[in-house]
């Protein structure tokens, strides 16, 4: 519906990697959102909403620097994050921490050096960490994966990946991912948009995001996002077709 926007929450994509990282509104309009995820058919539980400005959440191949002010030889300043989201570190071994920010870095560590150390201090530093990029997939001249370097929209993207294609539908889709296991959904209505209407819903793109655009021919949106108002959505139900 023109000037309108849907956000809705669905399960896991296949179409986004496991790197696409979470930033959510920090309210939630009751009246908008659906829910899904493994197991809630029936139920209106929603996941728990993130903060709008998000500080960073470490990424595989993320390198650190970790540092005890107090006991200097345990000092590490090159840590790699390793594929599977570890950390292998001297004295304690393995420890997780994909998808923490620094704050939460540091008191997992507390925890693990804690067995060695009555409360440690300890200071870590991201010293090399992935670019935040966004996607841009269907119906563009060059869909992939881009750099998103400043401040862009959706319609910018859009024109990164090179336009729309002669067979592209002009309301397009808005992937953005909340948690491990959720993301939101959002419809947007570009020719409005691109005749000067409604500006304030082209979005700002945020790191992770990715941009779908349909073929001409599909009419419904529930193909690409399946739901239905106060009922869970199937998780195993194909988005992509």
């Amino acid at each position: 519906m023109m000037g309108k926007t849907l956000w809705i929450f669905g399960g896991v994509l296949c179409a986004l990697s496991a790197a696409l990282h979470a930033q959510v509104p920090s309210r939630v309009d009751q009246n908008s959102m659906s829910t899904a995820g493994p197991g809630n058919a029936g139920r209106s539980e929603i996941p728990l909403l993130q903060e709008r400005h998000p500080r960073y959440r470490v990424m595989p191949s993320d390198v650190l620097s970790i540092s005890f002010p107090l006991s200097p030889e345990l000092n590490q300043t090159t840590v790699t994050v390793h594929p599977d989201g570890y950390i292998v570190l001297a004295n304690v071994g393995s420890v997780y921490i994909q998808g923490q920010t620094v704050s939460e870095i540091v008191e997992t560590l507390k925890k693990a050096y804690a067995k060695i150390l009555h409360d440690p201090i300890i200071a870590v530093d991201i010293t090399n960490f992935q670019h935040p990029q966004f996607v841009v997939s269907g119906q563009v001249g060059k869909p992939g994966q881009y750099d998103l370097r400043s401040s862009t929209t959706v319609s910018e993207g859009i024109a990164i990946g090179g336009g729309f294609l002669p067979t592209a539908k002009s309301q397009v889709f808005l992937f953005r991912r909340v948690s491990l296991d959720w993301m939101e959904v959002k419809k947007l209505d570009m020719k409005t948009l691109l005749k000067g209407k409604n500006l304030n819903e082209d979005v700002q793109l945020q790191p992770g995001d990715m941009i779908f655009v349909p073929e001409k021919f599909i009419t419904q949106f529930k193909k690409y996002v399946p739901y239905a108002f106060g009922v869970g959505i199937n998780p195993s139900a194909a988005l992509f077709q």
